[in-house]
């Protein structure tokens, strides 16, 4: 058995990212690979404006007098006049600070009419509080500045990242192609859900759960449909996958059954890289090519498909999407229950997390079978068990949350 760091090294150097590229609307861009620098062409903010509602002013008059002629009115949006020795500009969040101004007073440290009293003639403000030159303003190019690299090339674009390209006006990038995967399960008892069971029959989960992942990656899906346990039909729906998609997954017949015949059909059809991964669930493992597309043939086990697809098909497929390697976070948080000593395998364990005021416990899930899809349901993430490893009640295990492998 090949220990799973040891996998993915080798792995990940036998897998060139796709070489097309494309330019995608900025909505459109989530989860896609940067193929260049981006660069702002712009500050943000543009000019000098205001971090809240009040009244600019000069702060050096502060020293004179405590009470301001207000000589005009600046929303977001609008722009002011130069204020005058003596004058105060009502301001409000966001607004480009009038010249003259060095400081903006928060309306809570001033004295002023309301908007009923001001019946739109003049007044005057008086300031309570003493104020400070730079109070309140947000200053051009604070947040970027222009010229600055907002990602590097092979960066994956994520949720939070669109926001800030919007805020310097990007609506176009140029981006790798998406990644096809042509996803297909197999099994005779597997049918769809919506369909009413026959006897020895189940609903084809995996497709699903393995769908639902794919998609979170961004990578289009080519749907292949449930195959039938027989190596002619295996190696048929393979090698047409082989001809639709970048990539290859399938879910169920990679064991070593009678009625297991993926490895077989990945055989005659390609070669196998890799076979089993020192990890639990998912030992049975079949890793290869077909022609010249990259095959991962996840356990039929529910659970086993979710992990080993977590732990080693996504890192692979984002090489091949061109992403930079990113690392795992992962914290050493104590648990409420003990473990006996493991085996030769790298244990994943299903576990849930439990905060109460300043400290943390995982607790355990109490079926850790591979079939059982509720421990995923249930758990906010894995406890990792190194091989021949026992743990006590109380004893600080590696966690790795699911939000770090769901991204």
């Amino acid at each position: 058995m090949t220990p799973i760091d040891e996998a993915l090294t080798a792995l990940v150097k036998l897998l060139p990212p796709v070489e097309a590229i494309e330019e995608v609307a900025l909505s459109e861009a989530c989860s896609r690979v940067l193929t260049e620098d981006l660069l702002a062409n712009i500050d943000v903010p543009p000019c000098d404006n205001s971090a809240m509602d009040g009244f600019a002013i000069y702060v050096a008059s502060r020293a004179n007098t405590s009470q301001f002629q207000v000589t005009q009115r600046i929303p977001a949006g609008r722009v002011g006049k130069p204020l005058q020795p003596g004058e105060a500009a009502r301001i409000f969040t966001g607004a480009p600070l009038p010249q003259g101004a060095d400081g903006v007073v928060m309306q809570e440290n001033c004295e002023y009419p309301t908007l009923a009293q001001q019946a739109n003639k003049p007044y005057k403000v008086k300031i309570l509080q003493p104020a400070k030159r730079g109070e309140n303003i947000r200053r051009a190019g604070e947040d970027i500045k222009r010229g600055s690299v907002l990602f590097e090339k092979s960066h994956r674009l994520r949720v939070q990242d669109i926001g800030l390209l919007a805020s310097v006006g990007i609506d176009k990038l140029k981006v790798r192609r998406q990644l096809k995967v042509a996803l297909l399960t197999t099994g005779d008892e597997l049918v769809r859900p919506g369909v009413a069971l026959q006897a020895g029959q189940i609903y084809n989960s995996n497709y699903f759960a393995l769908a639902s992942l794919l998609e979170n990656l961004g990578v289009q899906i080519i749907d292949c449909g449930i195959v039938s346990d027989n190596l002619a039909a295996t190696e048929r729906a393979l090698l047409d996958a082989s001809n639709l998609a970048d990539c290859i997954i399938s879910s169920g017949g990679v064991s070593v059954g009678e009625e297991d015949h993926v490895k077989a059909a990945v055989e005659n059809l390609g070669h196998l890289d890799l076979w089993k991964l020192a990890i639990k669930p998912g030992k049975p493992l079949a890793v290869g090519k077909i022609g010249t597309k990259p095959f991962f043939g996840l356990p039929g086990n529910p659970v086993s498909a979710f992990i080993t697809f977590l732990l080693v098909v996504r890192p692979c497929l984002l090489s091949l999407m061109g992403a930079k390697p990113t690392q795992v976070q992962s914290f050493y948080i104590p648990t409420q229950f003990a473990i006996s000593q493991t085996g030769p395998r790298q244990e994943y364990l299903r576990v849930k997390l439990t905060q109460q005021q300043n400290s943390a416990s995982l607790s355990l899930f109490n079926n850790q079978s591979s079939g059982v899809n509720s421990s995923l349901a249930h758990a906010d993430g894995l406890a990792v068990i190194p091989p021949y490893t026992s743990a006590a009640i109380g004893d600080n295990l590696r966690y790795i949350p699911f939000s770090e492998l769901l991204n």
